[in-house]
């Protein structure tokens, strides 16, 4: 896939979806879990999530009346890749 989606850097300058990404660290989470970790309105987290998943940073899955998050580990590490080359590596 082609590295970053042309807003994943956009999408990651803002803290709370920083804080969401940390969250689902642990494993994943629905979105009533992290709207009452982060204390914000349902609109507003889904708002986020939207930015999240277009940016292929977080994936989406829908299991009995809940959707879970957890983070697409794949994109984090082409992100990885492509910062080394600015990296002091021999």
């Amino acid at each position: 896939s082609e590295m970053a989606k042309p807003n994943v850097f956009k999408v990651l300058s803002d803290s709370i979806r920083r804080d969401i990404l940390v969250m689902l660290r642990d494993g994943r989470l629905n979105a009533g879990e992290i709207a009452d970790r982060l204390a914000i309105t349902p609109a507003a987290l889904s708002y986020h999530l939207k930015l999240l998943k277009e940016a292929e940073l977080v994936l989406e899955y829908k299991s009995k009346n809940f959707v879970y998050y957890e983070i697409n580990t794949g994109i984090f590490e082409e992100i990885i890749l492509w910062a080394e080359q600015f990296g002091g590596k021999k």
